[in-house]
């Protein structure tokens, strides 16, 4: 079984607007709501994909009710904690002749709504993947994967972790299955750019020799490199298209590629269709669909 844990999910308010402009009421052209959250993201994907998964974490309030409607609608399993107090947030994305995008806080997480998280996952089995992506969520501490991973670890999960600065940092003692950083965040471990093959795969190795077992790292329009826990290094790029959403790329990435590996067990086709995932969200107006993936799967090939 795979679980997703998103603990600071989303309702993504996407705006397009001809021209933005500051001395005048602006008026859409067009109104959609999204649900979001990178862990949801990536659920939404596997099950596209024919994976079994569950997306946990926490909602709050109507819009809390609302993000899990969606889900539940669309075929995502989930089951999550909801708070007594707050709302899940909502996010503003603005689309004109350049993409603004305004994120709220969320609601505050107590010690307590966590201590419930981590009593469910207790349910999780030797085997099953417990994939920690996104931000730490309002009131919860840079150690939070740390203490999920802390609770389960000694049960033989795969953990995957897509996450920045001590976030993944910290995660890494528990010698996680995959994490996903992408170039700028890469860098940002480092107080460097990893804006050359060279450069990523060597901060990408010295990730691996911190415990992560397989470090992949996206690359935007460069596609994405992958130090597997073999040590083979393989890369793939991207298939030309009009870029239509930069939101949850990387998410579907993540979903790609650990279906593909359930799927093969092959480093170089987990890639692939990672690659694919993320390569067809960005030129879909929401998360890619299964049709898109493998018209775009067909057209990649790993160097």
């Amino acid at each position: 079984m795979i679980y997703t844990v998103t603990l600071n999910p989303a309702l993504d308010y996407v705006l397009k607007v001809g021209l933005l402009s500051s001395d005048d009421i602006n008026r859409a052209e067009s109104e959609a709501i999204y649900y979001g959250g990178k862990g949801i993201n990536v659920s939404v994907i596997l099950t596209r994909l024919g994976i079994e998964n569950k997306a946990l974490g926490f909602i709050g309030g109507f819009t809390g009710r609302e993000l899990e409607r969606r889900l539940k609608a669309d075929g995502i399993s989930c089951d999550f904690n909801f708070l007594e107090n707050g709302t899940t947030r909502i996010n503003v994305k603005i689309k004109a002749r350049e993409e603004i995008d305004i994120n709220a806080e969320g609601p505050l997480i107590t010690e307590a709504d966590f201590s419930k998280l981590l009593n469910k996952l207790d349910a999780v089995k030797k085997g099953d993947y417990l994939i920690l992506a996104g931000s730490a969520g309002n009131g919860l501490s840079e150690d939070i994967y740390e203490r999920i991973m802390k609770r389960t670890s000694d049960k033989g999960v795969n953990f995957v972790v897509d996450a920045s600065g001590n976030l993944l940092i910290n995660a890494l003692k528990y010698k996680p299955f995959l994490i996903k950083p992408n170039h700028h965040e890469l860098g940002a471990l480092f107080g460097a750019e990893a804006n050359t093959d060279a450069k990523v795969e060597e901060y990408a190795k010295r990730l691996q020799k911190a415990g992560a077992k397989n470090v992949l790292v996206s690359r935007s329009e460069k596609g994405a490199m992958l130090i597997d826990e073999n040590g083979e290094v393989l890369k793939i790029g991207t298939v030309n298209g009009k870029l239509l959403n930069s939101v949850g790329c990387g998410d579907s990435m993540v979903g790609g590629f650990v279906a593909g590996y359930l799927k093969s067990g092959d480093y170089s086709y987990s890639l692939r269709l990672g690659a694919a995932c993320g390569n067809a969200t960005a030129y879909s107006e929401g998360l890619a669909e299964k049709a898109e993936i493998e018209r775009i799967f067909n057209m990649l090939k790993t160097d």
